[in-house]
């Protein structure tokens, strides 16, 4: 639902103003995360989930951040690394592996979302056990969806998040691919 943009006030609309309220948002859903996972979490597992804060509360529009490419992404890549590590613990090999099977994954799903490239490497190197799947990253991105769900819809004008729950991310398979 569009709001009429009269409605809107003019001191909305001022580019610092919505930056300090990108900035208090991502400060907020941060921290809020980082004291329900921390500790017992290393605070290197919750390093992609604060990256896609930054997205979040930035890029709030952009198809890589709607829930699907978010949590997909997230759990998807976490669930490669905690696997790999499994079978073939930690050899530098298998961060390589994981990287490349995270990838195809994200693609293959149309659940990109570039921060969540770092986490087979973090759990690989943290010999990360399955519950990490739940705590950090379950427990770091509800905390995130939540928050975005609340700030959007409490500052005039903006875009209410998510903006599509079922957008992919890529849009197509060929999205960044070769010319035709």
């Amino acid at each position: 639902m569009r709001q009429d943009s009269r409605k809107i006030p003019a001191w909305s609309r001022l580019a610092w103003i919505r930056i300090v309220w990108c900035c208090l948002g991502i400060a907020g859903a941060a921290g809020l995360a980082f004291w329900l996972v921390l500790p017992p979490a290393s605070p290197f597992l919750f390093a992609p989930i604060g990256a896609s804060g930054m997205f979040l509360f930035g890029l709030t529009r952009a198809p890589a951040v709607q829930p699907r490419a978010l949590l997909g992404g997230h759990l998807g890549s976490a669930l490669v690394g905690i696997t790999c590590y499994q079978l073939f613990g930690d050899a530098l090999w298998v961060y390589a592996l994981a990287q490349a099977a995270a990838l195809a994954l994200m693609l293959g799903a149309r659940v990109m979302h570039p921060p969540a490239g770092a986490n087979p490497g973090i759990m690989i190197h943290f010999g990360a056990g399955w519950s990490a799947l739940w705590d950090p990253i379950l427990v770091g991105l509800l905390t995130l969806l939540f928050v975005a769900m609340v700030w959007s819809r409490i500052f005039p004008g903006l875009v209410r998040y998510p903006v599509s729950l079922t957008e992919p991310s890529p849009p197509s398979y060929f999205w960044g691919g070769w010319e035709d």
